[in-house]
């Protein structure tokens, strides 16, 4: 591990033991937090969403309208969050499995001895450059 006050300026090696492994996507505890962060963020997008379309229809809303009225907003908008965190619970725009389907590899795909899997059958992206 690098000390702070070390003024050598030398960087650790990566074949130090002292240096903790990088986690592997079959890592049960990567898998887990993966799973977390990409509920998370779809729950993030959607909250987002329903904001946006909370303003549109707050834009467009009568002056008399509940809608209209900043005293409904805050109790709206913890509407809004609690939907879209049940939403995201449930995986209901499908955003949390895409990721997930990037960062974990599938059940049963052959893992390399560093421990990435193989992409051989995966496409190379479309700006890689020649």
């Amino acid at each position: 591990m690098m000390n702070i006050n070390d003024s050598s300026g030398a960087l650790p090696s990566a074949l130090d033991d002292k240096t903790p492994a990088a986690a592997t996507p079959a890592d049960p505890r990567y898998a887990a937090k993966a799973t977390e962060a990409a509920v998370k963020f779809e729950a993030f997008f959607i909250s987002h969403m329903l904001r946006q379309m909370r303003s549109g229809t707050r834009e467009m809303a009568g002056e008399d309208s509940v809608f209209k009225d900043p005293v409904n907003s805050d109790m709206l908008e913890m509407a809004d969050n609690l939907v879209a965190d049940k939403m995201a619970g449930q995986r209901a725009f499908g955003i949390a499995d895409a990721i997930l389907r990037q960062l974990l590899p599938p059940a049963g795909a052959p893992v390399t001895a560093r421990g990435a899997v193989k992409t051989d059958n995966i496409a190379a992206p479309l700006n890689k450059s020649v």
